[in-house]
């Protein structure tokens, strides 16, 4: 049985229209589990992607982002929402369906010039993505590539990031679903 059979559909969650991808179902399943973190790391131990750290973020992202930084001897830096890391931080504010959202990263969490891999676990509009990406580089690091389990391609957030100039790679899709 594949990832994209073991996610779990909710629909109208969180508001009506919307179907939610689940990814606790597939984490659970210790097949599911094994087959996300495997699919990761062969693709980072086959491709030649060149990164240092790996970048998780809040929170799903932490999920296969410390998995995967673990199998590949890589280090893990977290992007967090505002007030949950302790030392100094940058912050950056991305647009929101209604409103806007803030994420954050120690302000030495990464040195200059460090290649980064950005994993978290579904791409929809791309505003988290872009915004951890836009504070790696007020750090002054580089963002190699981004990692997602899900990618919801007809809601456009790959074509952003596309457009940006990142690479992205996502382990399934749900397109038109």
């Amino acid at each position: 049985m594949p990832i994209k059979s073991r996610i779990r559909a909710i629909p109208d969650y969180p508001k009506k229209g919307i179907m939610f991808r689940d990814i606790t179902t597939l984490i659970k399943d210790p097949v599911g589990f094994r087959l996300v973190i495997d699919g990761l790391t062969q693709r980072y131990l086959e491709n030649g992607v060149d990164f240092d750290v790996v970048v998780g973020v809040e929170a799903r992202g932490f999920i296969p982002g410390s998995a995967l930084a673990y199998t590949l001897g890589k280090g893990f830096v977290p992007v967090r929402k505002p007030g949950k890391l302790p030392a100094d931080v940058v912050s950056q504010e991305y647009e929101l369906e209604y409103g806007t959202d803030k994420v954050e990263i120690h302000l030495d969490a990464i040195l200059p010039g460090t290649r980064v891999l950005l994993v978290d676990d579904l791409l929809a509009t791309g505003g988290t993505a872009l915004a951890a990406a836009a504070l790696v580089e007020k750090v002054g690091g580089v963002v190699a590539e981004m990692a997602f389990i899900v990618n919801l391609p007809d809601i456009g957030g790959e074509r952003k990031i596309l457009d940006k100039g990142y690479r992205v790679f996502s382990l399934t899709e749900f397109e038109g679903e």
